[in-house]
């Protein structure tokens, strides 16, 4: 018997009008939350609760690869 598996790459891309698709296909509400290294206004996919930091998408990248280093 074979088994195939199919990755979807698109899983977690997807956007909508309320936010994005989480894990099970289910929509995410999206929160505005301002950066905490270049001040810019983002959206997340979770409630912040003012004490960690936020990051936006292009700063947190920033983060993660120096973290690697």
């Amino acid at each position: 018997m074979t088994i195939n598996k199919r990755i979807n790459t698109n899983i977690g891309n997807k956007m909508s009008e309320k936010g994005r698709e989480g894990f099970r296909g289910e929509l995410r509400e999206m929160h505005e939350a301002v950066c905490v290294d270049c001040g810019k206004t983002t959206k997340v996919p979770f409630k912040p609760d003012g004490i960690r930091p936020v990051y936006c998408k292009e700063c947190f990248q920033i983060r993660k690869s120096r973290r690697k280093n």
